[in-house]
């Protein structure tokens, strides 16, 4: 077996995993990002007030299906897209489709929103909320990141939160957002970088690849990799220690996570943030 055939089954493997624990969540309404097999809450919690500690705005969270908010972010990048009313909008990784109905109602009926997700299950909550919500102008297409079922240069925004770190080929989905994106379109994402390399215990587990942390890229990889991929003025809106917030918002997932990996909160200080990050495509 060559290197490249073990690498490729390693990352499908992965997403394999990703997928199963993600279709959990969808059909047991409590997030799975926190690796404990026990876990009750999300990645960022499983509550309303949890996604206003992440940034989203309690009358935003008003306006969409309660059961479209499963805590599962790392920031709340839709605030910073600036919609405007009849724009194309695409959420990657879409999930319960929080994001997709907020820019639904931000680009109004003239407007058009698409989520991508790869979950079935994720997909089937998502759909059964915008028939509650009477959302005509936002569909939700099952699809891998790495290769997006939207047409080439058909979208004038694109989000996504929390969703790129989990992905392997991160270089495949930058590739694809300038693929789709309009000359000019802007991207916004919130995700998850490295500031320095995660112990082993972690780096090898592929439980915290639902956690987050394992996933995620040095930041200048990361970013070279936006750069590389046709999308320009790269601005990082926000950043955060992820763990150290995370902690604040969902102690008890933390202490659950730090045991698992056999590392205390001070070891992991300064290496795993949230950021929120602008582009557009050149």
């Amino acid at each position: 077996m060559t290197n490249a055939t073990t690498d490729t089954r390693e990352k499908e493997g992965i997403v394999t995993h990703v997928r199963r624990r993600y279709a959990e969540i969808a059909v047991k309404g409590s997030s799975c990002c926190s690796p404990a097999p026990t876990a009750s809450a999300g990645c960022c919690g499983a509550s309303r007030s949890v996604s206003e500690g992440i940034g989203y705005e309690a009358g935003d969270l008003a306006q969409v299906p309660k059961e479209a908010d499963l805590g599962l972010g790392c920031g709340a990048p839709i605030g910073y897209l600036a919609l405007r009313p009849g724009e194309t909008v695409v959420d990657l990784g879409s999930g319960p489709g929080l994001d997709a109905f907020l820019a639904a109602r931000q680009v109004g009926p003239t407007g058009r929103v698409i989520g991508v997700d790869m979950t079935p299950e994720m997909l089937e909550r998502a759909r059964a909320s915008a028939a509650k919500a009477g959302l005509a102008n936002v569909e939700f297409r099952e699809g891998r990141l790495e290769r997006l079922p939207v047409e080439a240069g058909s979208v004038d925004a694109i989000t996504s939160n929390c969703v790129i770190n989990l992905v392997p080929d991160k270089a495949a989905v930058f590739a694809e957002i300038a693929r789709v994106l309009k000359p000019g379109g802007r991207v916004v994402v919130a995700d998850i970088v490295l500031d320095r390399p995660l112990p082993d215990a972690i780096a090898k587990d592929v439980l915290a690849w639902c956690g987050c942390v394992a996933g995620a890229s040095d930041r200048r990889d990361y970013l070279a990799m936006v750069e590389a991929a046709g999308l320009g003025g790269v601005e990082v809106l926000k950043d955060e220690d992820y763990l150290d917030s995370f902690a604040r918002l969902a102690p008890g997932e933390v202490d659950s996570m730090l045991a698992r990996w056999g590392v205390t909160l001070k070891e992991l200080e300064r290496t795993v943030h949230s950021i929120t990050w602008r582009a557009v495509k050149r």
